[in-house]
Parts: structure tokens; sequence; C-alpha cells
């Protein structure tokens, strides 16, 4: 789907260019961009190659199972459906963890491993419970402490601090974090959604 998604600005642009006169300009900036977009992606090896290197030596040496402990406490609180010792508990939990430390690639596995967890205790197959609504939510705001990809795209820009956004991301991913436990919390007890609910539909096919 997104290639065809791609295809179609492609054929849109080039097709614009055509009737306004500005093939040339479209070639050119094609071409120039092309060369940019393999500067660019030079620039980023070396600092990309440094960041992963220092998380995966974080996650090696424990700091990410470490972390997972702190949050442990948190997680019983945002899901009080999923028991403490369930093993999507466990991988919810360093699925976060990975991704508080910017383990993007490390936090993927353990994210689809936690889903599968949650739909084993889920009792409606066909219908995401709240566990897994909130577990999304989260999982897509996601707190980062390093984020290590965007520092690097401003080092590979030349930036003459690429790390001085952490304090302003580890702020603005707070928010999102914050707003989306707000929402997905607000919204799971509204009416509307209430029909979807399995826990709910158990306990009200349980009291007829």
């Amino acid at each position: 789907m997104i290639n065809i998604i791609w295809f179609l600005f492609i054929v849109i642009g080039v097709v614009v260019a055509a009737f306004t006169g500005n093939i040339e300009a479209v070639t050119e900036a094609a071409i120039d961009n092309a060369e940019l977009a393999v500067e660019l992606s030079i620039g980023l090896v070396g600092i990309m190659a440094l960041w992963l290197g220092i998380m995966k030596i974080a996650e090696e040496s424990g700091l990410v199972q470490l972390l997972g402990r702190l949050l442990r406490p948190i997680m019983v609180r945002l899901f009080p459906e999923v028991p403490e010792d369930h093993p999507a508990m466990g991988a919810m939990v360093m699925n976060m963890a990975a991704n508080v430390l910017g383990l993007g690639n490390a936090a993927t596995p353990l994210g689809l491993k936690a889903m599968n967890e949650l739909n084993e205790i889920n009792e409606d197959k066909e219908t995401a419970s709240n566990a897994m609504c909130t577990f999304l939510a989260i999982n897509t705001s996601s707190v980062t402490l390093i984020p290590a990809t965007v520092i690097a795209y401003r080092s590979a820009a030349g930036s003459a601090n690429p790390t001085e956004i952490i304090g302003p991301v580890i702020i603005a991913t707070l928010a999102s974090t914050i707003a989306a436990i707000i929402a997905v919390k607000t919204l799971s007890k509204l009416p509307v959604f209430a029909s979807t609910n399995p826990m709910k539909k158990k306990k009200a096919l349980d009291t007829k």
C-alpha cells in the first residue's frame, strides 16, 4: 500500500511538472536529493554505530532489566487486569524499558510478544482488550531518555550540539505518554466503547 502511495506521489509530481513547464526543475531536484540522501546516510553510520553500541552495552550489562524492575510497580497499576506474574507483564515491562533507552530493535519483538501474551488472556479474540489498547497507546507515545536516531540526524546535518535535544525530548515524550494514558483510560469508560469491552460483556452476561 505504501509503495502505491509513493508511486502516485511520483506520477502526480511528474505530471504536474510537465503541465507547468517545470519538468527540468523536478529532474534536477530528484538528482540533487538522491545525492544528499547518500551523503546523509554515510554521515549517519558513525553516530548510529556509536549509539547502538552504547545501547547494546546497556542491554548486556543488565541496565534494561534494572529499569524493567523499576517500571514494574507502575505497570501493575496501569494494567490491573493483567496478573503480575503473567508473561505479558514481563514482556511489556521489558518493551517499555527498551524504548526508554532507545533500543528500538530490541523493543519491537518484545512488543509483539507482549501483544500475543495479552491476547492469550483476552476473552474476545476479535476485540482488543483494555490492556491491549493501553499498551498500544503507551508504546506509541513512548517516553524516551536517549533519542539516538534524532541525535544521529542532527550530528549528520552538522549540528554544533546534537545532544541538546535530550531535555526537550524527555519533556515532550513524558507529556505525550501522560496524554495517551489519560485518553485511553477515559475512552475505555465511555458507553460507546462498553459494548466492545470483553470484560464488561462477560459481567453483563453473568448478571442476566
